[in-house]
C-alpha cells in the first residue's frame, strides 16, 4: 500500500487541523499563498490527489474509479497522521471530494469553506464532460485541459490561475485523466444527495465574480441555509484562491476564528465592489 503523497506543516501550539483538498488537475501547490498564510494558529495539510502532483502509482492500482476509491486515499492520510475532526478547504472539484467524504463520515468535518463550488450539474457541467469525451478521441489530454480552462477563465485578469493550472495538469496524464472523468457518472447523483442533505457544520463559500459557470448554482445552494455564507470575490474566476489570495485568506481566517459563529440566515455579499 502507498498512500498519497501530502504536506504538512504544524503551527507551535495549535491542535487544530485544516485540509486542503485541489481541484481536477491541481496538486499541493494550488495551495502555495494559503499554506504561506494559515500556518501560525492551524496544522496544516495538504494532499496530492491520486495521480496527480507526486501522487504517481498509488497502491493498489485500479483500471477506473469511484469516490469510494478516492475517498479511502483521504482517509487513509488521516488515519496515518491521527486526524480525527478537521477544517476542510476545497478547490473545484475538491468541493465534490467533501460532499462525498461528508456523505461517507460527517463527523471527520469540523468547518468547510469551498472555493469555486460545484453544486449542480447544469447543463454547461454536463456539456464539458460530454465533450471532454468526445474531444479524447483525437486531442491530447493537455491540449483539452487548455482549451477548456480557458473556457471556464477567458478574462485576461485570469491569466495567472489559467497558467498555474495549465503547468500542474502537465503531470496527468491520458490514462489517468480517463479514470477521473469516468467520476462523473457518480458525480451527479453526488450532488443531487448532497444540496438534499440538512447539514449542520458551518459553510463557507467564495466564488469569483468572474465564475460564471458555477457561480449560479453556488448562490441557489447558499439560499435559505442558515449555516452558510457566500462570498462573492471581484474581478476574480473559477480559481479565486490564486487571483486574489489575501482577500481570500482573510475570509478564510475570520471564518475559522471560533469566536465568531453563523447565526441567523444565510448571507451572501460582494466584497469591495462588483467589477
Amino acid at each position: 500500500m502507498k498512500t498519497l503523497n501530502y504536506k504538512i506543516l504544524r503551527a507551535k501550539k495549535s491542535k487544530k487541523w485544516i485540509v486542503f483538498l485541489h481541484g481536477a488537475g491541481g496538486s499541493i501547490q494550488t495551495w502555495k499563498y494559503q499554506l504561506s498564510a494559515l500556518g501560525d494558529d492551524y496544522n496544516l495539510l495538504a494532499i496530492d490527489l491520486r495521480d496527480h502532483g507526486s501522487s504517481k502509482n498509488i497502491k493498489p492500482a485500479y483500471g477506473s474509479y469511484n469516490f469510494d476509491i478516492i475517498t479511502e486515499d483521504v482517509f487513509e492520510v488521516l488515519d496515518k497522521e491521527g486526524i480525527e475532526k478537521a477544517h476542510f478547504v476545497t478547490l473545484s472539484f475538491g468541493s465534490v471530494l467533501i460532499q462525498a467524504l461528508y456523505e461517507r463520515t460527517p463527523s471527520i468535518v469540523d468547518k468547510m469553506v469551498i472555493i469555486g463550488g460545484i453544486f449542480n450539474a447544469n447543463w454547461l457541467i454536463k456539456s464539458f464532460v460530454h465533450l471532454g469525451r468526445f474531444f479524447n478521441l483525437f486531442l491530447p489530454y493537455h491540449t483539452m485541459y487548455r482549451l477548456f480552462s480557458f473556457i471556464l477563465m477567458p478574462r485576461e485578469r485570469n491569466q495567472l490561475a489559467r497558467r498555474v493550472y495549465q503547468m500542474q495538469a502537465r503531470k496527468l496524464t491520458q490514462s489517468e485523466f480517463l479514470k477521473w472523468l469516468g467520476l462523473y457518472s457518480e458525480f451527479f447523483t453526488l450532488l443531487r444527495n448532497f444540496s438534499k442533505q440538512k447539514i449542520k457544520q458551518q459553510i463557507l463559500i467564495l466564488m469569483g465574480s468572474d465564475d460564471y459557470v458555477f457561480l449560479p448554482s453556488a448562490q441557489k445552494f447558499a439560499n435559505g441555509r442558515s449555516n452558510t455564507n457566500l462570498m462573492t470575490i471581484p474581478k476574480a474566476g473559477h480559481i479565486c484562491n490564486i487571483e486574489e489570495p489575501e482577500l481570500v485568506n482573510k475570509e478564510i481566517m475570520e471564518f475559522l476564528d471560533t469566536r465568531k459563529e453563523i447565526v441567523g440566515k444565510s448571507q451572501s455579499k460582494v466584497l469591495f465592489g462588483t467589477n
